[in-house]
């Protein structure tokens, strides 16, 4: 339990942030899935414009330092690489 105000104040800005947290790494789930429900559907268009989309959400989130950098460029290479095996 927090005893000074600025104890307090920290404990509230952390909620906050992880709140805030919480709703990009959703969306970028979100993205994650798309990319991989279009590959599963064989359809080669709308992959690579979800991957473009994902590709640019994780950049964002990797500068924000939601995610690591080793971990968006391993979920980048792998969705591409299936991309790529679907042409």
């Amino acid at each position: 339990m927090a005893n000074t105000k600025s104890s307090k104040k920290r404990s509230l800005k952390s909620e906050q942030q992880r709140k805030h947290n919480i709703n990009y790494r959703s969306m970028l789930r979100t993205f994650i899935k798309k990319v991989n429900n279009a590959i599963s559907n064989k359809n080669i268009e709308l992959s690579k414009k979800n991957f473009k989309l994902m590709q640019s959400i994780l950049d964002k989130q990797v500068q924000k330092k939601l995610i690591h950098k080793n971990k968006a460029s391993r979920y980048k290479s792998r969705l591409y690489n299936k991309i790529i095996h679907l042409i």
